[in-house]
C-alpha cells in the first residue's frame, strides 16, 4: 500500500484507506474517493494530480493525494 502521490500513471489502483481529519475524509468521499473504489492517476501538473474516479476526472493537490492510500 502506498500514498496516491507515489502511484504510477495510467495504472488502476484500489483505494484502501483515507487518512486525515473527518472533514477532509468527508470532502474526498463527496468527490467519489471511497474505500474500495478503483482509481488511476491520469497526469501530474504543477504538483497537482489529475485522477480518474467513477468515470470522472478530478484534480487534487498533493496534500489531499497524500491522504489517499492505494494498493
Amino acid at each position: 500500500m502506498i500514498p496516491l502521490i507515489f502511484a504510477e500513471k495510467n495504472k488502476v489502483y484500489c483505494i484502501k484507506k483515507i487518512n486525515g481529519k473527518d472533514e477532509a475524509r468527508r470532502h474526498l468521499n463527496n468527490l467519489g474517493f471511497i474505500e474500495g473504489e478503483e482509481i488511476s492517476v491520469i497526469n501530474e501538473l504543477a504538483g497537482n494530480l489529475i485522477i480518474a474516479v467513477k468515470e470522472s476526472r478530478i484534480a487534487i493537490d498533493r496534500a489531499m493525494a497524500q491522504r489517499i492510500v492505494v494498493g
